[in-house]
């Protein structure tokens, strides 16, 4: 909705201000009167209608109306705004204006950083303080930088629009990063009651399944839609019943979903992808993360996974990019393939980084290595040091568990 609003109206901020209060007026009418046949083109409408309101209070020259006008007319929708309530059904906001969105914010006029964070926001629908959690920067920091964003695609004159084929390639990375963002908060929310949020996950694979139509000869498209599919054939199975966690070794892997496995797979191995070229091209960090998942994907139990096989992946991850998270999981596997105490050494290396501070899962994996060497008293006080930082209830509920289990030997 916000990003059709974008397109028709030019403006971000009246575009985001609409949609909301359209969802505030049916907050208000449909306990009353009752929710409509199309609650989708209803909410559109009463966006549309607020947002022509907003542009008439604010005096927009009558050139601006007219051209809204036009749009409307030529969507088939008459000039004047009818009343919603008397809508029954109309169009829905397409995919195109999410992808105009997308490529928009991933413009190379704005810094990468700002790129990822005002899709996130607007594409991806994330608040400010997720957002801010995902880039491990203050959520004042955060806010300037979407407020300067913005403004920088007002003023730049930056269009709204899916770029010509000879520029897709220079906007890939942004709009990847993006994709990936949005498909990480939704296979681990930062926030609330809930482990997963799968409507962002799949929100990114639709997104990344339209950008591989767009550029089918790139492999990075190719492997980072390998790679949310792997990941997101694991949902099911990642939480139990109760909505609790259920760690990877845990995991009933007949649950997971084999055609989703299946299309990750073949994306790794089809033809055009580099897997399947002759050539020296190094693989990019979205193929060695696809390869990565793809191991686990592989292994008929936890114990057959080939944990060395995901280390050297990792290693050259690692060369690629100066993420410490990449070397956060790294450690993990380093720990899975050499044993604990190599783990604990390589977290170690982590933590002395001083880039995870506050990480939740920092201090849960190193209690998980200081129970497997025994060391209980250890383990117990990175239980609960993760158990403070833990930003999601079924994670808290799950460090509680391990605690208890631990308590009783």
């Amino acid at each position: 909705m916000v990003a059709t609003l974008i397109r028709t109206t030019g403006d971000w901020d009246v575009a985001e201000e609409s949609a909301a209060g359209a969802f505030e007026r049916a907050a208000e009418t449909w306990p009353r009167d009752g929710v409509p046949r199309n609650p989708g083109a209803w909410l559109t409408t009463a966006a549309r209608n607020l947002a022509l309101d907003r542009l008439r209070r604010r005096g927009v020259e009558a050139e601006k109306l007219r051209e809204w006008a036009d749009a409307e007319r030529d969507a088939g929708r008459t000039a004047g705004p009818p009343d919603p309530a008397e809508l029954v059904a109309r169009d829905e906001p397409s995919w195109d204006d999410r992808l105009r969105l997308v490529f928009t914010c991933a413009h190379p006029a704005l810094p990468m950083e700002a790129r990822v964070a005002l899709t996130l926001r607007t594409v991806g629908g994330l608040e400010t303080p997720e957002i801010a959690r995902a880039f491990l920067v203050p959520e004042s920091t955060m806010a300037q930088r979407l407020v300067r964003a913005k403004r920088k695609i007002r003023h730049a004159a930056i269009p709204y629009r899916v770029p010509p084929a000879e520029a897709l390639s220079e906007r890939l990375d942004g709009v990847l990063a993006v994709l990936y963002l949005i498909a990480n908060e939704g296979y681990l929310a930062s926030s609330g009651d809930h482990l997963q949020r799968l409507d962002l996950a799949a929100e990114a694979i639709r997104l990344a399944r339209l950008v591989v139509s767009l550029i089918p000869d790139s492999d990075e498209a190719r492997a980072l839609l390998a790679l949310l599919l792997l990941q997101h054939a694991r949902s099911a199975a990642r939480v139990d019943a109760a909505g609790d966690l259920v760690p990877l070794a845990d995991q009933d892997r007949t649950r997971w979903d084999a055609r989703e496995v299946a299309e990750g797979l073949a994306l790794l191995t089809s033809p055009g992808s580099r897997s399947s070229r002759a050539d020296d091209a190094i693989a990019g960090p979205y193929r060695l993360q696809a390869e990565i998942q793809a191991v686990h994907a592989r292994a008929a139990t936890a114990v057959a996974t080939e944990w060395p096989a995901i280390v050297a992946r990792y290693d050259a991850l690692a060369a690629l990019t100066d993420s410490p998270f990449v070397r956060f999981n790294r450690a993990i596997a380093v720990g899975e393939a050499d044993g604990p105490a190599a783990g604990l050494a390589a977290l170690a290396e982590v933590e002395a980084g001083g880039r995870l501070a506050g990480y939740h899962l920092l201090p849960a994996a190193q209690a998980e290595f200081l129970r497997r060497e025994g060391r209980t008293a250890e383990a117990s006080d990175r239980y609960r040091e993760a158990m403070v930082l833990a930003p999601t209830a079924p994670e808290v509920r799950f460090l509680e568990r391990r605690l208890a289990d631990l308590d009783r030997g």
